[in-house]
């Protein structure tokens, strides 16, 4: 008796024949479809604004971006640094090009599609960041009592905190409290500077060491809190980042490196660039400052 032989496997779908495909076929088309849901809803926000503010007609997205944020002052927002929207293109000879926002307030968001121009980019910036505007005049981004009771209770379930920690100023999470507090009826676009602020001074190690030099947490709050997010900070922070560079070669390489995907990732994402955008900044001072001094 002959013995059966196996019959050959099935053979795998077309998208996972090779090991080097599998699911990309899937996540590519997944993030087509995010980028087209993105698209959309931007867009619905936009012309939903226009047809409000101008009436019906191709919106020029630059001019209404920057309409908006002087209505705003308009009607008493207090924006610190004036209703001035900014612009930063990326330097490139070739698509496709790159485009930030920054709002009065802080907040700063980028061009999320392929932009063939840089006209094109710009628009693509100012699409989102009006898109994030409009959406934070909802009552539910505004600092109210309410807000803080929300945010602090979900801070120190995040950290698992003592629950009597939200009243001592000296705890992380009571200086969140005075944080807020302090820019209570402001939105959290308007607040974005001043967390980026502290969002920096963490990664950078710089609360650590005033923690290690004993000063209170509120003492640290109510000094940056008078305090821009400047080029003297930027500065200060990148002098850091050479420091860590002499004591530890590639520091600085791969962080930079991380903070440039980071950057990426969340602008063709849509989202709140801030951060990511100051970290990767610093880091390419210090790293043209250090590049410099070896050649010099």
């Amino acid at each position: 008796m002959q013995p059966k032989t196996k019959a050959a496997p099935a053979p795998p779908p077309p998208a996972l024949r090779s090991p080097n495909n599998n699911g990309s076929a899937l996540s590519d088309a997944r993030d087509a479809r995010a980028k087209q849901v993105l698209k959309e809803a931007v867009d619905a926000v936009v012309n939903s604004f226009a047809k409000h503010t101008q009436g019906y007609g191709r919106v020029n997205v630059v001019e209404a971006l920057q309409e908006f944020w002087q209505m705003k002052q308009a009607r008493g927002a207090d924006l610190r640094n004036g209703a001035l929207v900014i612009y930063e293109s990326v330097p490139s000879s070739c698509q496709p090009y790159v485009c930030y926002v920054t709002l009065p307030g802080g907040s700063c968001f980028g061009s999320f599609q392929n932009c063939p121009t840089k006209a094109e980019a710009r628009r693509s910036a100012a699409k989102i960041a009006l898109m994030n505007s409009v959406f934070n005049e909802h009552p539910s981004r505004r600092i109210s009592d309410d807000f803080i009771e929300k945010a602090v209770a979900d801070a120190r379930a995040s950290f698992k905190g003592d629950p009597l920690e939200a009243d001592n100023p000296n705890t992380g999470i009571g200086a969140f409290r005075f944080m807020l507090e302090s820019n209570k009826g402001r939105t959290m676009l308007e607040f974005q500077e001043l967390m980026t602020v502290f969002q920096l001074l963490h990664w950078n190690g710089s609360l650590k060491a005033m923690r290690e030099r004993q000063c209170s947490r509120q003492e640290v709050v109510a000094h940056y809190s008078n305090r821009a997010l400047d080029d003297d900070m930027r500065s200060q922070m990148a002098l850091d980042w050479i420091a860590r560079e002499q004591e530890q070669t590639g520091a600085l390489g791969k962080e930079l490196g991380l903070a440039e995907r980071e950057l990426e990732a969340a602008r063709l994402a849509g989202r709140e660039l801030r951060f990511p955008k100051e970290k990767k900044d610093i880091l390419m001072l210090a790293h043209t400052q250090l590049s410099g001094s070896l050649s010099s």
